[in-house]
């Protein structure tokens, strides 16, 4: 036995070995652009998500939800102004 305690050997020639032997920058390139494609990703998801909510809202049902005041009706039983000039 090599020591007492027992040891995990780790591969030395994967991918994100290669990558920490890289200089700082190169990294910080590499991490952004993984952060960039991620982000696109989530937010073409997200722009396609909004697009089927939009094509199945009924602004009718809601409309009628909200039981807004008709405002043309309101308007019509104010009295009228006349300006004297």
């Amino acid at each position: 036995m090599k020591n007492s305690k027992s040891e995990i050997e780790i591969p030395r020639h994967g991918p994100i070995t290669k990558i920490q032997g890289l200089s700082e920058a190169t990294r910080k390139i590499i991490l952004w652009s993984v952060m960039i494609i991620i982000g696109l990703g989530l937010f073409t998801f997200y722009i396609k998500d909004v697009q089927k909510r939009l094509k199945s809202f009924e602004i009718e049902k809601f409309k009628e939800e909200l039981q807004l005041p008709s405002f043309g009706k309101e308007l019509k039983k104010l009295p009228k102004l006349e300006i004297q000039r």
